[in-house]
């Protein structure tokens, strides 16, 4: 097992950087419109020629009611009525994709994200997966993990049938928080029985896994009052949680002008309350896989870091970084083989292209020999906590020293500094350093000097 992480907080201060979440690398800042339709193509061929297997996301964008912490793509309507033409245009760019694919590339892995799925009628998801079953072969014996976002006031229990009725067996929750002065302050009012409705819902009819979403660092929170969430939260026993840090960027998304700054709790005390998050999750038995994650030792997430075969790609960490990422809808990513590529993130010009039989295909990033290196380097530490160079080296026939001889100094005083352990063959991630995993990341991350750190969430 691994070691339980310990709280530095002289080493947070140091460490708490801004920086990427790496759900990929390079990461999608580099994305440029020199990729397109014909690049998507090409690796859609090469897919299709070595029988990959697939993980489909499906985006929709759609809530009736607006979070003022969201930084999603979403359009917010009361109009139910404005998902139509969207899933006409869906339907669309789920044939064209499929066509250059091959019908027996299996669909391991299905997640709808948004926006919120459940925004959409029981008719237009049991059509739109009726889309997806005709045109991609998706698996019948429940043995997929299939995905699906839910927000419990737009969810019931004819909900959840429907959704297990049609493959679901993997629910995500948002939660956030259970104070009702911090519901209030970020426009998102979600009362327990709600919350605890549908997870008994997706429990009864065998759900296979549920995860809870919290965001520490929202308006009005306290270090008692969000350990009182927690509390509730562990009471419910979700397989997985994500504990997300609020980044506040009301300069880059409109909806947290409307938070009031001086509400925001002190750097301080959103210390205080990750400490107390992991003191109480660890204590309750989840363990910490890394970032904003934990789970329970059962769950596949904490199997696969035991085993060393954990991955993580624009959906978080994951037991499926082996398939095709196909991405669908608007502002969906897709990462098919060393392309990345993505749809334009106006839903007028995603709808639009597809209206004329065009992929909605805006920019991308084809990975080059170093950044393929990068990105293992990266994948490793960040999902093992450990980094063996003699893999490295066989994988990309190099001399990891030789390579990253720059970076020594950079590690090396982390070393000094006790968040990694560095010798000539290795480096480990320290308990003391595993919060601050990103830090140690970002050093071999080739274009980050380049880039706006602003554009990015802080570390802790």
């Amino acid at each position: 097992m691994l070691d339980a992480i310990r709280w530095d907080t002289d080493l947070i201060r140091r460490y708490d950087l801004a920086g990427p979440r790496y759900t990929s690398y390079p990461t999608a800042v580099q994305f440029d419109s020199q990729v397109g339709t014909f690049d998507l193509f090409h690796a859609l061929r090469d897919s299709r020629k070595a029988l990959r297997p697939l993980s489909l996301y499906v985006h929709v964008p759609f809530c009736a009611n607006i979070c003022y912490y969201c930084a999603c793509n979403k359009v917010i309507t009361k109009d139910r009525g404005r998902a139509l033409p969207y899933l006409q245009r869906l339907e669309q760019e789920i044939q064209l994709i499929a066509c250059h694919l091959d019908p027996s590339q299996k669909v391991e892995q299905l997640h709808f994200g948004g926006g919120t799925p459940t925004f959409l009628s029981h008719d237009e998801l049991r059509q739109l997966m009726a889309q997806l079953r005709k045109h991609f072969n998706l698996l019948d014996d429940d043995s997929g993990d299939y995905g699906i976002e839910i927000d419990p006031r737009e969810a019931d229990w004819s909900t959840m049938g429907l959704l297990r009725e049609l493959g679901f067996n993997r629910v995500s929750i948002g939660v956030q928080d259970l104070d009702p002065a911090v519901q209030r302050a970020v426009n998102r009012l979600q009362s327990l029985e709600e919350t605890r409705a549908v997870i008994d819902a997706a429990r009864t009819l065998q759900f296979r896994s549920i995860n809870i979403d919290l965001i520490y660092g929202l308006p009005k929170q306290t270090p008692e009052s969000f350990a009182r969430t927690v509390d509730e939260v562990i009471s419910l026993q979700p397989d997985r949680l994500s504990v997300f840090n609020y980044a506040h960027l009301p300069e880059r998304f409109m909806p947290q002008r409307r938070i009031n700054g001086n509400d925001l709790p002190a750097p301080t005390q959103k210390l205080e309350m990750l400490q107390r998050t992991i003191e109480q999750l660890t204590a309750a038995g989840y363990r910490y896989i890394g970032m904003d994650h934990f789970a329970l030792p059962d769950d596949e997430l904490a199997i696969a870091q035991e085993e060393s075969t954990l991955q993580r790609n624009f959906q978080g960490y994951t037991t499926h970084g082996h398939c095709d990422l196909i991405g669908l809808g608007v502002s969906a990513i897709s990462q098919i083989g060393d392309l990345y590529c993505q749809n334009s993130s106006d839903l007028n010009q995603y709808q639009n292209a597809l209206a004329s039989a065009q992929l909605a295909t805006s920019r991308g990033l084809l990975c080059n020999a170093d950044d393929r290196l990068r990105r293992a380097v990266i994948q490793q530490l960040i999902c093992t906590f450990g980094l063996e160079f003699a893999q490295i080296e066989q994988a990309f026939n190099i001399d990891f020293q030789g390579y990253f001889g720059e970076l020594w100094p950079q590690l090396q005083e982390m070393a000094d500094d006790g968040l990694i352990e560095l010798d000539n063959e290795r480096i480990t991630v320290l308990p003391a350093g595993r919060l601050l995993v990103r830090s140690v990341c970002m050093v071999f991350d080739a274009y980050l000097e380049q880039q706006n750190r602003q554009r990015f969430s802080r570390v802790i």
